[in-house]
């Protein structure tokens, strides 16, 4: 997961100079080292090091800073500041002001860049209901326009497709034009990758800037690549006026040093991170929470906003009225089950302060422990599933059969069951049989 072992370093730091009854020369110079070590551990650039260790420095020094909290709570305090910082301060969102607002997406070969322009595409849809032309402007690499098309279905965005017999500053102008006369929100561009040293295609892009005057230019850049990132940023953005970055694969990056360093060195803000394969794992990127989860404190506004989107609000009110009626059975908790499926709970326990990391080992244990409990459900009968007090010793042969499992299993969803009718009832008696107000 991306600073996993900065956040590791950090968390470690902090906790010991927590424990200070008052801060001293000696222990400052010890807790600096440190912070600067864990940092050119991840891959921060030492130039960003030093300026950033300095301005901790410079800011706990002041005796009068430390009257109203503990000297280890103002350091936590100065040191996540700095952190904000160091990844952009101000949360940069896409300026959709404008109808159609206008995306160019550029990038290097083989970055990922169509399939990050159909997530972006699935965001803006998603998220903001927004209408989004997604144009195949990459006519050069075989079968990039069907690919766009593809990740068009299935994200359910239209695509420009006017194959590769145009230039693609003239494809790039045609989908304006387009997005203007249909009312589309947003027109995202999608344009071939390329190398640093390609003067012939990085001219291409500047035409295309001229040509139709984008609102955002976005850059995609590999987390992974470390501080070869910067390199990247700073070649693209010596030809074009880039005003924001995709950083891709930040999930893989447990160091994170080129998120840390790119926005101080380049002055282009991270606006979006990747953080998985799929089409929906992209998500806006917000220095603050950024800097909360290096330090352990947790996310817990993501944490809202990822359940949110995950969870069935009609499915989810409806097995709360069951709850509270007493009349929950056992399609009801295959439904829970469904909606739990949906939300990765590693991921999720990330985000809420003080929890532990959980093992790949117990990540699998649970993943199996949800197929079983499916599988059981699914092999009982209509009836079973509505009643399961019906559920007598042949019964349960049965339904062990007939989903290759054993009695033992199919007791212990029946267990799972009955607790879970038995916390129902301890609910019903503390709000008097009426929903909560949530």
């Amino acid at each position: 997961m991306a600073f996993e072992s900065l956040s590791d370093r950090f968390q470690g730091i902090l906790k010991k100079i927590k424990g200070q009854s008052k801060l001293t020369e000696a222990n400052m110079e010890d807790m600096l080292k440190e912070i600067r070590v864990a940092l050119l551990e991840a891959d921060v650039n030492f130039k960003v090091v030093k300026e950033f260790v300095n301005s901790v420095k410079e800011k706990a020094i002041g005796q009068e800073v430390f009257t109203k909290v503990s000297p280890g709570q103002m350091v936590v305090k100065i040191v996540h500041d700095e952190l904000v910082s160091l990844l952009g301060a101000d949360q940069c969102e896409i300026n959709l002001r404008h109808k159609p607002t206008i995306i160019m997406m550029c990038g290097l070969q083989g970055s990922g860049k169509t399939t990050t322009s159909g997530k972006l595409a699935l965001l803006f849809k998603k998220k903001m209901n927004k209408k989004v032309l997604l144009v195949a402007g990459d006519v050069y690499r075989p079968a990039a326009i069907d690919q766009l098309v593809t990740v068009g279905k299935q994200v359910d965005v239209e695509v420009l497709n006017l194959g590769n017999k145009l230039s693609p500053v003239d494809i790039a102008k045609k989908g304006v034009e387009k997005a203007k006369m249909e009312n589309f929100d947003v027109v995202i561009i999608d344009t071939a990758g390329r190398l640093q040293i390609d003067e012939k295609l990085m001219q291409e892009l500047v035409d295309i800037e001229n040509a139709v005057r984008p609102d955002e230019e976005l850059l995609l850049v590999d987390a992974m690549s470390g501080q070869d990132a910067v390199n990247v940023a700073n070649s693209f953005n010596s030809k074009l006026h880039l005003t924001g970055m995709i950083m891709s694969k930040l999930d893989g990056d447990a160091r994170g040093g080129s998120a840390l360093s790119i926005k101080h060195l380049t002055g282009i803000p991270i606006k979006y991170a990747g953080i998985g394969e799929k089409l929906s794992d992209l998500e806006i990127f917000h220095p603050d929470r950024m800097a909360d989860r290096i330090l352990g404190m947790g996310d817990i506004v993501t944490l809202v906003e990822k359940v949110q989107e995950e969870v069935d609000e009609k499915e989810a009110k409806k097995a709360a009225t069951k709850f509270m009626k007493g009349t929950f059975d056992l399609n009801d908790m295959l439904a829970q089950l469904e909606q739990i499926n949906k939300i990765s709970m590693s991921s999720m326990l990330r985000l809420i302060p003080g929890m532990p990391k959980i093992s790949e080992e117990d990540k699998q244990k649970a993943k199996e422990s949800m197929k079983v409990t499916k599988a059981i459900i699914c092999s009982m009968t209509p009836e079973e599933r509505k009643n399961p007090d019906i559920i007598k010793n042949s019964r349960k042969i049965r339904i062990a059969k007939g989903c290759g499992k054993t009695n033992q299993d199919v007791n212990r969803v029946l267990k799972q069951y009955d607790q879970m009718k038995e916390m129902m009832k301890q609910m019903r008696g503390r709000f008097n049989g009426k929903m909560p107000n949530f």
